[in-house]
């Protein structure tokens, strides 16, 4: 290998072994969690249970030596063993073998309950988290893929949590009493052997698994790729269809699938190296303690039952360290899996609260725009300097082009991002200053496209306002002229919708996107282009919701058909983030300017729509 090869391995190695570190640091106070004595008392009481079930297993090949001593009529049975016999120590054995499992046993059973809640208290951090970051992270990152970080992240905690605990620390246990046993019962030579045969076996494990794990995260970033193409081409199942394009999307499937296979089949072939390796090592130390035994029987020295001893030690080693090679790899692969999820979780919010931040108090709702700029890339600005004032109660509509920054404007005001200079004010208090869930609770908006949860319309109607009322949700549908439609549906309002509403028409999402937004009653409203995908004769209906949710509330509607801005107290074009016209609509048009020329290119295609469908009828 290159020694810039070389290099590059070892410190990605040391990146791994850090970031393995830190996820374990990450995890465990939740094994000794301040907020929860019953945690502690938990794993306390589990610990225990631990060290006596080792304890008694390491005690029990003991009794199995005195058993075949005492039926071989050889050696000096202890002192215990004189009064029971051979039928005793035989019993005593059986109950330690199942005392053994019986302490396991307690010990998985109290400490389930501690893993279980670090599991929800991690994946409930981690849900949260996902939340609070910003817009411009969520868009740029694929939802299904980081739906698989997370997924897997979660599982590998759990892993971590069940067997790093009891099983790593368990089998050092057992493994050094073990050692120190052959060292006084027999003599440094089989400990000698034990412990050479350990340290191999642990160091070839350790160097074979360490080049699994590249392996492991290729073929994860394989799972991750085409689970999100499965799921962005579930997501777009009509578009797929419009385009005859099953096969296209089948193939492009397959292509990541490809490359897991690839990955998974390498996997796979290392696995068979490393179990055929640890075989290899486990055998070559038994047999070498294995003979030393035998040739001490023969001479003497030991007695027939001492062999048996020694041969159930090794085997009893010998099950934990071949489940060592397993929990090592898991637990690799855990951690692995686990530290994207860290990554996710180191991920740093864009936008946050200030210090101290107070609740927004919206008496009037004036809404001031002061000389603000936005760029999403230093050199391709959005926003050049736009200042306006939006009156308490008014409603302004911003015009404009694709590109000229109007939905940047809405999402400034929501603060999915922060404005890059200048500022906005609701009464006089920045933005900035405010709490994010005090500025989300006073704006309410009807988005161009409204995109439902996967349940029924009263959970989505619901959603404007968590403890409304059966009738504040009817009111709510009343109020966005879609009553009628839910009470004719065999299911009423127990209607499920579908993923992302699509068992509604366009219209009638919108409405159940306005109900809720008139349920949550906000002081002022964002309408972002809340009609434009809509048919004419279903726009003029949604228009007349739109109208009755807007009385006595602050609006800035974002429109792309003027015709529906025309009663707006102010008209705001935009073009290339810049203000260029503002006024009411006759004043406008009277200027002869840049919204005139949009009024006439829009009244001259909806003459020829309007033209067309006559001449089809």
């Amino acid at each position: 290998m290159p020694p810039s090869e070389t290099t590059a391995s070892r410190k990605l190695s040391a990146e791994e072994r850090r970031r393995g570190w830190r996820t374990i640091r990450a995890v465990l106070p939740y094994l000794w969690a301040k907020d929860a004595p019953w945690v502690k008392r938990r794993v306390v009481f589990a610990m225990m249970a631990l060290v006596v079930a080792k304890v008694i297993s390491v005690s029990t090949p003991f009794v199995y030596r005195a058993a075949v001593n005492a039926l071989s009529g050889e050696g000096v049975d202890p002192a215990w063993a004189l009064g029971v016999g051979a039928v005793g120590i035989t019993v005593a054995y059986g109950v330690a073998r199942l005392m053994t499992v019986a302490f396991g046993e307690l010990r998985d059973a109290l400490f389930v309950r501690v893993a279980q809640r670090a599991l929800r208290h991690l994946a409930l951090q981690t849900f949260t988290h996902m939340h609070q970051l910003s817009l411009r992270y969520h868009i740029t990152r694929k939802t299904g893929g980081l739906s698989r970080v997370i997924e897997r992240g979660v599982k590998g905690v759990e892993f971590l949590l069940r067997f790093m605990l009891f099983s790593v620390g368990p089998l050092i246990l057992e493994l050094t009493m073990v050692a120190i046993i052959f060292a006084v019962v027999f003599d440094w030579r089989y400990a000698a052997v034990v412990v050479i045969t350990i340290a191999a076996y642990i160091k070839f494990t350790f160097a074979v698994t360490e080049r699994r794990v590249a392996i492991r995260r290729e073929m994860n970033k394989a799972d991750s790729a085409a689970n999100q193409k499965a799921i962005d081409s579930l997501l777009n199942f009509e578009t797929v269809k419009y385009f005859g394009a099953e096969q296209r999307e089948a193939a492009r499937y397959d292509k990541s699938m490809q490359s897991y296979e690839e990955m998974a089949v390498k996997t796979g072939q290392s696995l068979a190296l490393l179990n055929a390796g640890q075989t290899l090592i486990i055998s070559v130390g038994l047999i070498c303690v294995m003979v030393m035994a035998a040739i001490e029987v023969q001479a003497g020295t030991l007695t027939v039952g001492d062999f048996v001893m020694v041969q159930a030690y090794m085997i009893q080693i010998t099950m934990p360290l071949g489940f060592l090679g397993t929990v090592y790899r898991e637990i690799r692969q855990a951690l692995v899996d686990m530290g994207e999820m860290f990554d996710l979780l180191q991920q740093p919010a864009e936008i946050t609260d200030k210090p101290g931040a107070d609740v927004l108090n919206v008496q009037g709702g004036t809404i001031a725009f002061d000389d603000i700029s936005f760029h999403y890339d230093a050199t391709r600005p959005i926003l050049k300097g736009v200042s306006l004032t939006v009156p308490a109660g008014h409603t302004v509509a911003l015009v404009g082009p694709s590109g000229s920054g109007k939905s940047t404007i809405g999402r400034l005001m929501f603060r999915f991002y922060d404005v890059t200079g200048g500022s906005i004010r609701i009464d006089g208090q920045d933005l900035r200053d405010v709490t994010q869930k005090s500025l989300h609770d006073a704006i309410g908006v009807v988005p161009q496209d409204t995109v439902l949860f996967n349940d029924t319309i009263r959970y989505n109607i619901a959603y404007g306002r968590g403890n409304a009322t059966e009738d504040e949700i009817i009111a709510a549908a009343k109020g966005a002229k879609i009553h009628d439609f839910i009470m004719d549906l065999p299911e009423g309002y127990d209607t499920a919708v579908g993923e992302r509403g699509l068992k509604l028409s366009g219209g009638e999402k919108q409405r159940v996107g306005i109900a809720r937004t008139m349920l949550k009653n906000p002081p002022i409203l964002l309408l972002d282009e809340a009609t434009s995908a809509l048919d004419t004769q279903t726009e003029r209906d949604i228009q007349t919701s739109l109208k009755a949710i807007a009385q006595g509330r602050t609006v800035i509607t974002i429109a792309h058909r003027l015709s529906t801005i025309v009663d707006a107290d102010l008209i705001v074009v935009l073009e290339q983030g810049e203000v260029i016209e503002q006024g009411h609509h006759e004043d406008l048009l009277a200027r002869r300017g840049r919204y005139a020329a949009m009024w006439a290119h829009q009244s001259a295609e909806e003459q020829r729509a309007d033209e067309e469908d006559a001449g089809a009828a």
